[in-house]
């Protein structure tokens, strides 16, 4: 079977050649610049620039002339061999025959996530290096892959939020019949590939479209990136299109099952549809015979665009990560209260027991570190498989000044806790590579401008002056003390060790999460599968959380105790336990909780 995504942009392969065509509304010139030879082009009143060549085949290379002197390549590549700098390469998409025919995905409630940086986490840091991952994964009861953004990017390194070419999957890690062969691999083993990808901005080197396109972006919506996208002005239509084509492109000549869309708080659209819902919209209408799922970053929590309809399904975007679940968690866990966790570090168990009920913890109430912005909608309508939920990710440790895990932060007695309410709470989970055996590597921000020395430095001390406000950054000599993002040997620290699975504690935190994993499969997902009922909490003096989730097929209830003395609790009737801190003994309808422990039960249906 071939798979093609058909667009308006970039090199397509036709019956009468291979078309050529960019928009360029700006540029006073263009010729297409095809292996040693160049074609002058005109454009139509539009800005857009075609033509068909008879000479051009698969493999050849190409660019574009703008205005005499800057030669560019495609904004719309399907593979940059040589960098973002350099010319962009015809491909022939349906050169790749696919054998998974019968794969339609898999349904939402059974998504575990595993979000990967395809650099770090294999020695090789190749598509094919993962491949070879994959049965380990699927044995440890991983459902989905989540790939950090692929679009070709400057240098060898990067977490792959400065692409600059969204349809060309980097060349550092392999070619895109090796991402393809990667995504079959999984589909195979019964694993659902996501892709994280990046519609708010464009990375700092690389992008040429200000050359040629100047009204793909406007000034009227800045970001912290730098003006921001045109979706919503002259000439918005063709940059929105390009966007949405770009989402379509992965789900279907790449096979994805699922997006994760970046920061969409970023893009700013006064137009109607917006941005967002006109996205999931071509989506859901352009595949609806396959399990699509739409996930979302989104600081300002609207829940708007995560409802369900009549059936329980979500007709726009599936779910969002679930950032107050982790802050609140990560506040209660460390005690730490600088930046975004100032949000939370006031009332950490109070958000937690929101956020575990409702999603949001902030749903239209002030933001202490916005200093009092309101944010957030609410969200207590939604069921749980709307929030990715998730302890790590590759924001919290990566933005961390030395990119440290939380199993580096506190003791495994408070992680192994942390982790069995998140396995089975009843949230989309999130782990993020080497979580599962708490792995002793970081994940450290890093990037490659070797070429552009300028440009390193900046990153270099921008990266040191992020911290400044933090009180332990104060002093300029701890201050250098952070990484280099620029350095190489930052980038290999980051390589997770595979090893490390058979030592110990590894071992064991491995062994306890595959418990876990196949406790969640076994009776979690079945509730999940079931209408949502609603969800009750409350919080004593004492600190006891009680949290309990209801659906048709049953209940499913947690007691926590995180305060510093022991306290009782009282069993459901008619409740199984599903899993419980060690040492703790239910006597008849009570439980005595020790100080940071907790109990999750399952009850039958009411």
């Amino acid at each position: 079977m071939r798979r093609v995504h058909s667009m308006p942009y970039g090199a397509e392969i036709t019956p009468d050649g291979i078309r050529f065509a960019l928009w360029a509304p700006t540029a006073r010139d263009v010729r297409l610049v095809l292996d040693d030879a160049e074609i002058p082009v005109t454009a139509d009143d539009e800005g857009w620039c075609r033509v068909v060549s008879h000479d051009a085949r698969p493999g050849s290379r190409y660019g574009y002339r703008i205005d005499g002197n800057l030669v560019v390549p495609d904004p719309a590549s399907r593979f940059q061999p040589d960098d973002v700098h350099n010319m962009s390469l015809v491909v022939d998409p349906g050169a790749y025959r696919w054998s998974d025919t019968s794969w339609m995905g898999r349904p939402w409630e059974e998504t575990v996530l595993y979000e990967v940086h395809v650099g770090t986490v294999t020695p090789e840091g190749t598509y094919a290096g993962l491949m070879a991952k994959l049965e380990n994964l699927r044995d440890l009861g991983i459902t989905a892959i989540e790939l950090m953004p692929l679009g070709e990017f400057p240098g060898r390194r990067n977490w792959g939020y400065d692409g600059v070419l969204p349809y060309a999957p980097d060349a550092a890690y392999g070619s895109p019949d090796d991402l393809k062969r990667l995504v079959e691999r999984a589909h195979a083993l019964g694993i659902m590939v996501f892709l994280d990808v990046v519609y708010n901005h464009f990375g700092p080197s690389g992008n040429y479209l200000h050359a040629y396109a100047k009204t793909f972006f406007t000034e009227r919506h800045p970001t912290p990136w730098g003006a921001g996208i045109n979706v919503d002005g002259e000439g918005g239509r063709i940059v929105r299109d390009f966007f949405f084509h770009n989402a379509l492109y992965w789900l279907e000549e790449f096979h994805i099952d699922g997006l994760r869309f970046d920061a969409v708080h970023a893009i700013v659209d006064d137009s109607n549809p917006h941005f967002i819902e006109e996205l999931a919209n071509r989506i859901r209408q352009s595949i609806p015979d396959r399990h699509i799922h739409l996930v979302l970053e989104n600081e300002a929590n609207q829940a708007r665009w995560l409802g369900r309809d009549a059936d329980g399904k979500p007709p726009l975007h599936t779910a969002q990560w679930a950032d107050d679940i982790h802050n609140s968690w990560h506040a209660l866990l460390t005690g730490e209260n600088e930046g975004y966790y100032e949000d939370y570090a006031n009332r950490p168990l109070e958000h937690l027991a929101r956020s575990l009920a409702e999603g949001f913890a902030y749903q239209g109430d002030p933001s202490p570190h916005k200093d009092g912005v309101v944010r957030g909608e609410p969200s207590g309508h939604l069921p749980p498989t709307a929030f990715v939920s998730f302890l790590q990710n590759h924001d919290q440790i990566g933005n961390r000044a030395f990119g440290e895990r939380l199993s580096h932060l506190i003791p495994p007695e408070r992680l192994s806790l942390a982790q069995g309410i998140f396995l089975l709470s009843p949230h989309i989970p999130l782990m993020f590579m080497g979580e599962e055996w708490a792995a002793s590597t970081p994940f450290q921000f890093f990037v490659d401008f070797e070429s552009e020395p300028d440009l390193a430095k900046a990153v270099r001390d921008g990266r040191r002056g992020e911290f400044k406000r933090f009180k332990a950054f104060t002093d300029p000599e701890m201050s250098q003390r952070i990484p280099d993002p620029t350095d190489r040997a930052t980038f290999e620290r980051s390589r997770i060790d595979w090893s490390e699975v058979e030592q110990s504690p590894y071992r064991e935190v491995l062994s306890q999460t595959r418990r876990l994993l196949d406790l969640r499969q076994a009776e979690i997902v079945p509730l999940l599968k079931s209408a949502y009922r609603g969800s009750t909490y409350s919080i004593s003096q004492e600190k006891t959380l009680d949290v309990t989730w209801t659906f048709s097929a049953g209940t499913l209830r947690l007691l926590a105790n995180f305060g510093d003395v022991a306290v009782n609790g009282t069993m459901d009737d008619n409740a199984r336990v599903l899993w419980s801190s060690p040492g703790l003994a239910p006597a008849g309808q009570s439980v005595r909780l020790a100080p940071w422990s907790a109990i999750v039960m399952k009850g039958l249906p009411a």
